[in-house]
């Protein structure tokens, strides 16, 4: 199976602080730095090293070499990615010191995404491929509706989550992989309870597989038969930046390579929990070489327990 992601490439200009600014109030940042980011990107390469074949579409502007040349570095398709005149996207990020951000984005190139450039990606996948989609571009409810039609598996990450979702025909997505804040929205609920969130989701769109995270309070997976939660795994957090990607693309590579959705999202949680131990977004996803040899020692010391 094949992966395409149809997603965002941002420039991540990232800086440390003491506190998240309050309205009226200018804070002295303590460090800075530049990353390649974007959910789209994030997600690809986590796919990529997570073992998928995975194709990246989208836009960049004349300052795009470098999300280029990172999504290259991973084991990324780039040959569909396409240059315009519009600047690249790029996210303004707060991280503070127990490694919580907030994400300021501006769109850039990646709302430059035309329906007829969209069409020309999937004349290369067939039936049985798989689609990934994040709310970071233009025109997804056109690339749902296509992609169902040529017989790919549709997966949508509503990430951010906004008003113009309500327009898209969701009835199309195979897998919605969101977190209790966009759950939540989707599903038009209050309530703060995972499991009642999930079947207000499953209410709305029965024939959809869901994986909804929480955090550090785990995750959990619901298709039609059946429901299930996995915990995290431990880690000295440093930033959260990129672990909700970072968990999407090694779920999405399990699945895409054939292991069960219990094997899919025990590996998306310990890399998701490696990634938070580290830096950056793109940077600190790790491999799979490392995420088989640490789960395969987890799995040893719980058999060593019991």
């Amino acid at each position: 199976m094949k992966v395409l992601n149809l997603g965002s490439l941002n420039i991540d200009k990232t800086y440390t602080v003491d506190h998240f600014a309050e309205a009226g109030e200018t804070i002295q940042a303590t460090t800075y730095a530049e990353f390649c980011g974007g959910k789209g990107l994030n997600q690809s390469i986590a796919l990529a090293k997570a073992g998928a074949e995975v194709f990246h579409a989208g836009c960049v502007g004349q300052d795009g070499a470098a999300l280029i040349e990172t999504l290259e570095s991973a084991g990324v398709k780039t040959e569909l990615i396409r240059t315009n005149h519009e600047p690249s996207g790029h996210a303004v990020i707060q991280v503070n010191h127990s490694g919580q951000n907030k994400i300021m984005i501006f769109g850039g190139a990646n709302t430059h995404i035309p329906p007829g450039y969209i069409d020309q990606v999937l004349e290369h996948f067939h039936r049985g491929d798989m689609l990934l989609l994040q709310n970071e571009i233009s025109n997804v409810s056109y690339a749902i509706e296509q992609a169902k039609e040529k017989g790919l598996t549709v997966v949508f990450n509503p990430s951010p989550i906004s008003s113009s979702i309500t327009h898209y025909n969701l009835s199309k997505t195979d897998y919605f992989i969101l977190n209790e804040v966009e759950g939540r929205k989707l599903a038009g609920t209050c309530t703060e309870d995972a499991r009642e969130i999930l079947l207000e989701l499953q209410k709305k769109y029965p024939n959809s597989v869901f994986v909804l995270t929480l955090g550090d309070k785990g995750s959990y997976y619901a298709d039609e038969t059946t429901v299930f939660y996995q915990e995290i795994f431990p880690s000295d957090v440093i930033d959260t930046t990129g672990a909700g990607d970072t968990f999407t693309g090694y779920f999405l590579a399990g699945i895409a390579r054939g292991r069960s959705a219990r094997e899919a999202m025990r590996y998306a949680s310990l890399a998701s929990s490696l990634s938070v131990s580290r830096p950056g977004a793109s940077p600190s996803i790790p491999d799979e070489e490392e995420v088989c040899r640490i789960l395969a020692q987890k799995e040893k010391e719980l058999q060593m327990v019991h």
